[in-house]
């Protein structure tokens, strides 16, 4: 464990060398395999030489183009079954995300006390029999908007243990050394299937006649992620001491993250940034149907416009070393400002070229709050570190998706956009105040003696 503090009465200085000794010491080393983070070890490609991340790698590609075709044949399902309602679309986008407001925070509870792979291959289980279900309904023509928001509100439940666990078990595989690497060559992977899955569907919703296939392809994509994650060689994981069962492990967790400003400066931003930046993608399917008059084709271009820019970035994050904060402050205002810019767009194929740099910043932001969080959170809290990384990172778009869906409704999508831009920006300012008031809580309690270590929790 982290020592947090020290017994009451002793001097503040020496607290702080005991609080930081202990820090650099659990982040200095991983159950069953230390390896030192500074040392460069070949390149913008280097995790790809661990035998257990290429099976994961080589899956989740497969697997994330299937998703990101289905996230856009739903998104052109609920607009053709509501003709074109922007608050239904809003709708479907929040109870996707709902839950994890709701249990995010146990599924990085989760994390930390079972095998991170058999969790996910649980979980990918699951997610291929919702996405077998919905095809069937709309195949069948039996599909109704109903059905969608169920399956949103399915899906984002199995997301709540998925997303936090898959986060955490990549330094499982690949060490603290390669681990921004990693991080990097994952979104890097995301972003390609991002280019590639909505044109792809775009396409395949003209040639097929409907959605309804696509719901169906995505169902057997994730084939290849439990293929690989069977597979993989148990020996070479580096997989921390299970976390047992006590009372008190998410409050725990919570107190960790509040008590640590390397941890909470990145998760308040992405909290602020995230709430909007989920509404963006939501409003390129709206802005490419109601602005620019275009169809579904035209649609999953806008889609890979934006996700080309990601992928530039990602692979960009992929060649630095070790994240830094001029990187993630300089990503999240960048990323306000071309989503106000691209909400003023006066055609199409301008707001195209503007969503490229749009998907760099954003990728820019979420790469380098991921690895910085990953790498400051000890091995024994990781799960729920990222369980709250996660709760964060999508649980604001209950909020910000109806919202400005609601917007877009009586404003227009335009509005709605430079609205998300306006509030990114806001945010960026709101995540560096109340860090700065967390440390300075912090440094008082460590001041009055009232500090306990992560483990005096229970």
């Amino acid at each position: 464990m982290v020592a947090a503090g020290s017994p009451e009465g002793a001097a503040s200085a020496e607290r702080d060398a005991v609080e930081e000794a202990g820090l650099a010491e659990v982040q200095a080393t991983e159950i069953r395999g230390a390896d030192p983070v500074g040392e460069t070890r070949g390149g913008m490609f280097r995790s790809l030489r661990n035998h257990n991340y290429r099976l994961f790698v080589s899956g989740s590609v497969i697997s994330n183009v299937g998703t990101w075709m289905q996230r856009t044949a739903q998104d052109w399902l609920v607009l053709e079954l509501t003709h074109g309602s922007s608050a239904a679309l809003g709708v479907t986008t929040a109870l996707q995300f709902l839950p994890i407001g709701l249990f995010g925070l146990w599924g990085g509870v989760l994390a930390d006390r079972y095998s991170k792979r058999h969790l996910l291959m649980a979980a990918q289980s699951l997610l291929g029999v919702l996405s077998l279900t919905l095809g069937l309904l709309t195949v069948t023509g039996h599909a109704q908007v109903w059905h969608v928001y169920v399956m949103a509100f399915l899906l984002g439940t199995v997301s709540c243990v998925e997303v936090p666990t898959r986060q955490s078990f990549v330094v499982e595989m690949v060490g603290r050394r390669d681990l921004p690497n990693a991080i990097a060559l994952n979104s890097s992977t995301f972003n390609l299937a991002r280019v590639v899955g909505p044109a792809v569907a775009g396409v395949l919703i003209y040639a097929l006649g409907g959605t309804g296939p696509i719901f169906l392809l995505n169902a057997a994509s994730f084939a290849a992620v439990i293929a690989g994650l069977s597979v993989m060689r148990k020996s070479e994981l580096r997989t921390p001491e299970r976390v047992a069962r006590a009372k008190g492990q998410l409050r725990e967790g919570l107190r960790y993250v509040w008590r640590s400003p390397e941890l909470l400066m990145p998760i308040l931003l992405v909290a602020f940034v995230a709430m909007f930046a989920t509404s963006f993608t939501m409003s390129i399917a709206v802005m490419a149907k109601q602005v620019f008059g275009q169809g579904a084709s035209s649609f999953g271009v806008a889609s890979s416009a934006f996700a080309v820019g990601a992928l530039g970035g990602a692979l960009l994050a992929a060649r630095r070393i070790r994240p830094s904060r001029r990187f993630l402050i300089g990503g999240a205002i960048a990323f306000g400002v071309f989503e106000v810019v691209a909400g003023l767009a006066p055609g199409y194929v301008s707001f195209l070229f503007l969503l490229v740099p749009a998907g760099v910043a954003m990728i820019t932001t979420n790469t380098t709050a991921n690895s910085t969080v990953q790498l400051a959170a000890s091995p024994e809290m990781r799960g729920r570190v990222m369980g709250i990384y996660v709760l964060v990172f999508t649980g604001g778009a209950p909020i910000g998706a109806p919202l400005i869906g609601w917007v877009g409704e009586l404003a227009g999508p335009r509005l709605g956009m430079v609205i998300c831009g306006v509030m990114c920006l806001v945010g960026v300012g709101l995540a560096m105040l109340l860090t700065r008031f967390a440390a300075g809580r912090t440094q008082g309690a460590v001041v009055r003696g009232v500090v306990t270590s992560p483990g005096g929790a229970r």
